[in-house]
């Protein structure tokens, strides 16, 4: 009889390596080779240690806090007027807050979870979850918050331990070309690589981008280009995290104060000129209160931009983005919708996009305005008369990404938690749940899966990987064949004490 011998090391390793999905070769090189390269770099260290993550995490801190009025300049300039104060505010505060408080919160989310042991495993196993870092990350970043939606994802990342390839967006050329001058100088490239959108020429890199064989694929954008990402994704195999938009409502109650609702809705909806995934796409009023809330809408909108043009209101993106919102207005209008100019008197500036906030009424299901995400400054207004069929309407459309209401009643407010589903809730104000850095962020359904920001960012980007330890007393020997005797009274004692 002959025996074989045993294998070297390098024959055990070599059949491991086929798993990985080969690289196609319409994949553009650079991005092959940057793959390549973050890959062979996370083989070699796979589990970076506390230090070398916060190191990480402080570089990026270094990079906002060093390059600021650069950063700011860049999407100034993408925009062609976008407000520093906006910028400084929604991107640079909120991603320097988030990296001090991931740098401190890292111990104990890198921290070994103790686990219960199952009756048969008692007295002296272990069991434990260890949180691992998964490899290679993929970002693809939107236009809209172009600093914090490529940083945000990337702090869950690089907390994680993961390396990360970003794919900015075509419309945020001047701040892609200025991050990518930036980053060498604090990270290596095969630790993050940050790739701009060849828009200009017509060939988007995206689709090629979510092609590559990710360990794990962050996207933010349309519903619609989000499925063609999944689908990308599912020929690897990549779990994706995807972050999209819909329709969010805000509700206003008839206790709460009709003119504080104004103040805060209106911040939202001309933050940014209405270019947010979570602001308020359409507001239900209690029958009646149109007119009210519309006088109270124009005073504030005239107290806060007395001047549309000197810098404080940010322009539509780009012209394909102005001339879709103008088409929205132009079908509701056709079809019956009551135009409210917010800004009375003030038309903008259409060479530069910037474009006045209407309100409209009489709008209804047939409207693009209400069958299409908004991102602009145009605010539907509908009534209702008891709270059932606003929980119908909402419930009958795809769940959206954020919900608002404004009542101070303890019982409508959980009432609507619990008959309604959306992404996330900010009760009495809007926005303000997407900016807190120990709520997870994320949608549902059409509006997205898998969260981040904070602990969960760091969890999205984590293999939480389940170990036993087995004990000294291997409990489950008295447990084996013969069955008679011993092992049916053990089990029989078992199944008593979870009767």
């Amino acid at each position: 009889m002959t025996t074989n011998p045993t294998p070297h090391a390098a024959a055990l390793v070599a059949p491991i390596t086929t798993h990985i999905t080969p690289l196609a070769p319409h994949i553009p090189q650079p991005l092959r080779d940057c793959f390549a390269a973050q890959r062979a770099a996370f083989d070699k260290q796979r589990c970076p240690s506390l230090d070398q993550r916060r190191a990480d995490l402080r570089a990026l801190h270094r990079l906002l806090l060093d390059n600021r009025e650069a950063l700011v300049d860049a999407v100034n300039r993408d925009f062609g007027c976008r407000s520093r104060f906006e910028t400084l505010m929604t991107e640079l505060l909120q991603g320097q807050e988030a990296l001090l408080a991931a740098i401190k919160q890292l111990p104990r989310w890198m921290k070994r979870q103790r686990r219960l042991l199952d009756i048969t495993q008692y007295p002296l196993a272990r069991a434990f979850v260890q949180p691992q870092p998964l490899g290679v990350v993929g970002i693809v970043v939107p236009w809209n918050f172009p600093i914090g939606m490529a940083f945000q994802p990337m702090i869950g990342a690089l907390a994680a331990g993961n390396r990360v390839m970003v794919k900015m967006s075509e419309n945020s050329a001047h701040l892609a070309r200025l991050l990518q001058q930036l980053l060498p100088r604090y990270f290596a490239a095969d630790k993050v690589s940050l790739f701009a959108d060849a828009g200009e020429s017509g060939q988007s890199i995206g689709p090629l981008f979510t092609q590559l064989p990710f360990d794990h694929l962050f996207f933010t954008g349309s519903p619609q280009t989000g499925k063609a990402v999944m689908a990308n994704c599912a020929a690897n195999l990549t779990p994706v995290t995807l972050e999209l938009g819909g329709k969010s409502p805000a509700i206003v109650a008839p206790d709460y104060p009709l003119d504080k609702a104004a103040e805060r809705i209106l911040w939202v909806k001309m933050l940014n000129a209405g270019q947010i995934c979570t602001n308020v796409d359409y507001l239900f009023l209690p029958a009646g209160q149109e007119q009210a809330f519309i006088a109270h809408a124009q005073r504030i909108v005239a107290q806060r931009y007395p001047d549309l043009c000197n810098g404080d209101y940010t322009a539509i993106i780009d012209p394909r983005q102005y001339e879709r919102l103008q088409a929205m207005l132009a079908d509701a209008v056709a079809q019956g919708a009551q135009v409210v100019p917010l800004l009375p008197g003030q038309s903008g500036d259409a060479a530069r996009r910037i474009m006045p906030p209407v309100a409209l009424l009489n709008v209804h299901a047939g409207m693009q305005v209400m069958q299409r995400e908004i991102f602009g400054p145009l605010l539907p207004i509908l009534t209702y008369r008891n709270h059932d069929e606003v929980v119908r309407y909402i419930n009958a459309r795809p769940h959206p990404l954020a919900l608002y209401l404004f009542s101070h009643e303890r019982a409508l407010q959980e009432r609507y938690l619990e008959q309604t589903l959306s992404g996330g809730v900010t009760l009495n104000d809007t926005l303000l749940h997407a900016g807190q850095h120990h709520l997870p962020f994320g949608g549902v359904g059409a509006s997205g899966m898998g969260h981040y920001h904070g602990r969960e960012g760091f969890l999205t980007f984590s293999k939480l990987r389940p170990v036993f330890k087995q004990g000294p007393l291997r409990t489950v020997s008295f447990l084996q064949p013969p069955y008679r005797g011993l092992a049916s009274r053990m089990l029989g004692l078992m199944l008593w004490r979870n009767r």
